[in-house]
């Protein structure tokens, strides 16, 4: 009789002794990206978001109405469906921000893997710390698709949560060499100042905690990973030349996004997934003008990441490119997981458990 895959929690993970590595991460999200552009690797997203009355109408939650102070309430449900050349994958993930008012992250991730072809269930893990450090791929790979050839480059992060913390850690293994230091921000700079607190004594990389956008025009990297609810700068306070690496909503103003299409360059992990999502600044600048980010992006030259390869080592205009987040980085960065620790045939969590017995 075949086995029903258990649920492996974080919980478990961290008793394991499970390890989130910046380098294996890069490669797993590298194998993921190859795989796409050789159309190997698909996937689709899905969200369901609630309007907010109906969580305000509540007596238990009517008093965290205020206490948001510019973030985004982000209640939704979403699906993330994918399949590669071994593995197949449906993340689930639940987002509402006043989860943190209660003591728990904004969301929280599941995964099942399943295989490709018989697609029968392998494993089903929590994947709230796969999610963020997934996402910090995007880091490592537009430091490497952009300033491979840098010194002394300066980063500004806009937010200090999970994918903040693993974005700083990802910089501190790729970033040596390259990266002089990281000025984060957050909204109210308490988070900030305990990530950089956090990190103080991690080799290889210098970070500072600020508390306005000052040095935000000495950056040449800028990262929003905040959950804000309206942009976090100015047109006229970021670098002519910026690449701007936008992980959140509507973080980034519409003069910069025009700036961005007039003289520089536009990049999606994927147009269309961006435009149907409409959350991200670049979509909504298209929908607040009666039209969509996948009607009118390409024709102002909007490209998919995954059809744009060679940098030159940098540029002397503007780029931004915007991630929704792929359900495919999610399928391979949890494959890797499930290969390295929890595989009946190699992984080291069966090992432990074998040993155990013996």
């Amino acid at each position: 009789m075949e086995s029903t895959p258990r649920y492996i929690s974080l919980a478990e993970m961290k008793r394991l002794g499970v390890r989130l590595e910046a380098s294996a991460l890069h490669d797993a999200a590298r194998a993921a990206w190859s795989d796409i552009r050789l159309g190997q690797a698909h996937g689709l997203k899905s969200v369901l978001s609630f309007p907010e009355a109906a969580l305000w109408n509540q007596p238990q939650f009517e008093a965290y109405r205020d206490t948001l102070q510019g973030e985004r309430l982000g209640w939704k449900l979403s699906a993330l469906s994918s399949v590669g050349t071994r593995y197949a994958a449906v993340k689930v993930v639940g987002a509402n921000a006043i989860n943190r008012r209660l003591g728990q992250p904004r969301s929280t991730s599941t995964i099942l893997l399943l295989d490709n072809f018989t697609l029968r269930p392998l494993c089903v893990m929590d994947g709230t710390d796969i999610s963020a450090a997934r996402t910090a791929t995007y880091a490592s790979m537009a430091l490497e698709l952009f300033f491979p050839k840098t010194e002394e480059l300066t980063v500004f992060l806009f937010g200090a949560g999970p994918i903040a913390e693993q974005i700083i850690r990802v910089l501190g293994h790729f970033g040596h060499g390259i990266i002089s230091k990281i000025f984060v921000r957050s909204r109210s700079g308490t988070s900030a100042h305990q990530l950089v607190k956090r990190h103080r004594h991690s080799p290889g990389i210098r970070l500072e905690a600020v508390a306005d956008n000052q040095r935000l025009r000495d950056c040449r990297f800028v990262i929003t990973a905040s959950n804000a609810s309206a942009p976090v700068f100015e047109s006229t306070e970021i670098c002519p030349n910026a690449v701007v690496l936008h992980l959140g909503g509507d973080e980034t103003p519409s003069g910069h996004i025009q700036n961005v299409l007039r003289r520089g360059l536009a990049l999606c992990d994927d147009v269309s997934m961006v435009s149907r999502r409409n959350s991200q600044s670049l979509a909504l600048y298209f929908s607040r003008m009666g039209s969509t980010l996948e009607q009118l992006g390409p024709v102002l030259g909007v490209l998919n990441l995954k059809d744009f390869c060679d940098a030159g080592g940098g540029s002397e205009f503007p780029i931004l490119i915007t991630c929704v987040g792929l359900p495919m980085l999610d399928l391979y960065v949890a494959a890797h997981v499930y290969e390295t620790w929890f595989s009946p045939d190699g992984g080291m969590a069966s090992s432990v458990q074998s040993s155990s017995k013996n």
